[in-house]
């Protein structure tokens, strides 16, 4: 027993020595935060997501306040309020940012596209995208997996089971692009939210031609130009047999959207026919 008792007392007095040594080194070499760090995380997301280009929201306040300014600093996540709050802390002005909002470049819905193929491997959009599969005959359209919506840290994409198409809810959209990087298929663009929510946009990513495009989905782009030669602010292209319309140039009037002979061009308001500048 009392061999017992001397091995418990001398594992004892080990570990409190080993504590006491780790207190007192965590003190001599302890490095003092600026408390402002701590002010600036809470007005963060939380989400860690990457979005700023650095590697979480830990980075982004030390970068914050080592700096002393928010030029070249964004956190999407955060969004207006939340840099607004920043700068206050800091001292300085916010600058006014919009917040862009994801849109998806495909509108091959199960109605659409065809699904001549099986797929029974690992649910991943990266993984049959990898290995060059699908359920359809598009090259180029979403693969349905919903790895988009995996990485989504806001809630903002959803699965559509009926059309089987990633949906984004652009009222909880940050824009912070985790999707844009998910996706092996390079579906998602970060457009501007638009004068009162009005974006237009083509829901197509296909570069075959028109015949070959529209055998394996209905609601392909065939590259006809009918929206670029409708658009009266030329901000309609076509490149390699797609339509691309510039958010830039874009005036959001919804003309080309009644044109498309494939309704491959989406709008998130009803078009109607309108006289002069509809900006």
């Amino acid at each position: 027993m009392n061999i017992l008792f001397a091995t418990i007392a001398i594992l004892g007095f080990t570990g409190l020595a080993g504590a006491l040594l780790l207190y007192a080194t965590s003190k001599r070499f302890a490095v003092a935060t600026d408390p402002r760090e701590d002010a600036v995380r809470e007005a963060l997301s939380g989400a860690n997501c990457g979005a700023c280009g650095l590697k979480g929201c830990a980075d982004f306040a030390r970068a914050c306040v080592s700096r002393g300014k928010l030029e070249g600093l964004n956190c999407p996540g955060a969004g207006a309020s939340g840099m607004k709050r920043i700068a206050e802390i800091l001292g300085v002005d916010a600058e006014a940012k919009e917040t862009p909002v994801a849109v998806l470049h495909c509108n091959g819905t199960c109605a659409s596209r065809p699904r001549p193929y099986v797929y029974d491997g690992a649910q991943s959009c990266s993984v049959m995208n990898a290995v060059g599969v699908g359920t359809s005959g598009c090259a180029y359209g979403c693969l349905g997996c919903g790895d988009c919506v995996a990485v989504c840290r806001f809630g903002a994409l959803r699965m559509d089971p009926e059309t089987g198409l990633p949906v984004v809810d652009a009222s909880k959209c940050t824009g912070c692009g985790m999707c844009a990087k998910e996706c092996p298929r390079s579906l998602f663009e970060l457009r501007p939210r638009g004068r009162r929510e009005r974006r237009v946009w083509v829901a197509c990513s296909s570069r075959d031609k028109g015949a070959i495009a529209r055998k394996v989905c209905a609601a392909a782009c065939i590259g006809c130009g009918k929206c670029a030669r409708t658009c009266p602010f030329e901000a309609i292209s076509i490149t390699e047999n797609l339509a691309y319309i510039d958010p830039a140039a874009c005036r959001a009037c919804g003309k080309c959207v009644p044109v498309c002979p494939t309704g491959a061009i989406h709008a998130t308001f009803t078009p109607v026919a309108a006289k002069g500048d509809e900006n």
